[in-house]
């Protein structure tokens, strides 16, 4: 037991040690289910897949040199994932010091750069495996608190996931989160 509790203060180490830039937001009101953060616009790649794999793979091509500067970008958190019309998207941040003038243009033309909006979305948070199922289950629940307390939902559900694959599912931070509207 105790080789097990020095493994796991090790992994908790390591992993704040090695923190990634993360999406900027306020806090400005939370309950005991969920909270309504206040993000600041920001850039984004995207790209539209059926494959989860593939997603990702793109956008890490593209942070890892395969843009038109070949320059490595690093990476942030959390990696995205929304239902458009277009079909499931994947997403990735770009780092703070990117905005529209310095942001290599990608090489692989799935690869989208996207410009998202600031404004409110209200947050569930849970630990365990990023399954569909698991994202489906907190989804539905926070969906079901903001109708109980009338806030209006302006996207699909977004599942954000900000660890890496190999971390422990009690250790692991993934959000279920919708845009919404509210009048603070």
């Amino acid at each position: 037991m105790k080789i097990f509790s020095v493994i796991v203060l090790g992994l908790i180490i390591t992993f704040k040690v090695m923190a990634y830039e993360e999406a900027n937001y306020e806090v400005v009101k939370q309950n005991k289910i969920y909270e309504i953060r206040k993000y600041s616009d920001r850039l984004a790649i995207e790209t539209i897949t059926s494959n989860q794999g593939s997603s990702f793979r793109k956008l890490f091509n593209y942070i890892s040199g395969n843009n038109e500067n070949k320059e490595e970008i690093s990476m942030t958190t959390p990696v995205t994932q929304i239902e458009k019309k277009e079909g499931m998207t994947m997403q990735f941040y770009l780092p703070s010091k990117f905005n529209k003038d310095n942001t290599p243009s990608p090489s692989n033309p799935d690869v989208k750069i996207l410009d998202i909006k600031g404004g409110y979305y209200a947050v569930i948070r849970y630990s365990g495996r990023a399954s569909d199922k698991n994202f489906t289950k907190h989804k539905e629940i926070l969906k079901n608190e903001l109708k109980k307390n009338n806030i209006i939902i302006l996207s699909s559900g977004i599942k954000a996931t900000y660890d890496k694959p190999f971390t422990l599912p009690m250790l692991r931070r993934n959000e279920a989160m919708f845009k919404i509207e509210i009048n603070l």
